[in-house]
């Protein structure tokens, strides 16, 4: 119980008036564009502004890793946020604000961040458990919904 008072206490990242779970969802928006942009100019920088702004019918294989792993980790995001903001949505609708909602959404979201740099510099291991650590954050945000009591403990 000292764990989730101490979660309450330092862990409560409001934004705007915004729950922490809307916080959450917003920074994760943000991220996906800095990723969308970053990886882009990257690519771009390879391939050049004329196949960016063409059709792409012929795309050869990128040859710089760091452009490589910037667009990968992007499309990891995307296989991933998806969940995370469907979940969000839906535990604010529901009214399951709780503190595994406010933990998983702020552990998605610390996890994701760090995974970029992670995934960028080639840091195979480390990248593993910040990717395990943002799949905990959604999966925090499952239990919310579908073990209800269990969320409630500690609030």
């Amino acid at each position: 119980m000292q764990f989730i008072a101490a979660l309450r206490q330092y862990g409560d990242l409001r934004v705007g008036g915004l729950s922490v779970e809307f916080t959450m969802l917003s920074f994760a928006i943000i991220l996906g564009i800095v990723q969308l942009f970053l990886a882009a100019q990257f690519v771009t920088a390879e391939r050049g502004v004329a196949w960016n702004m063409g059709p792409r019918d012929e795309t050869a294989p990128l040859k710089s890793k760091l452009a490589g792993r910037l667009d990968r980790a992007f499309w990891n995001f995307l296989e991933t946020f998806p969940f995370f903001a469907v979940l969000v949505l839906m535990t604010s609708v529901l009214g399951r604000h709780s503190w595994l909602t406010v933990s998983g959404s702020q552990l998605y979201v610390a996890a994701r961040v760090i995974y970029v740099p992670l995934y960028a510099f080639g840091v195979t291991g480390l990248r593993t458990l910040a990717f395990l650590a943002a799949t905990a954050g959604i999966l925090m945000l499952i239990a919310s919904l579908l073990l209800p009591n269990l969320a409630m403990a500690g609030h």
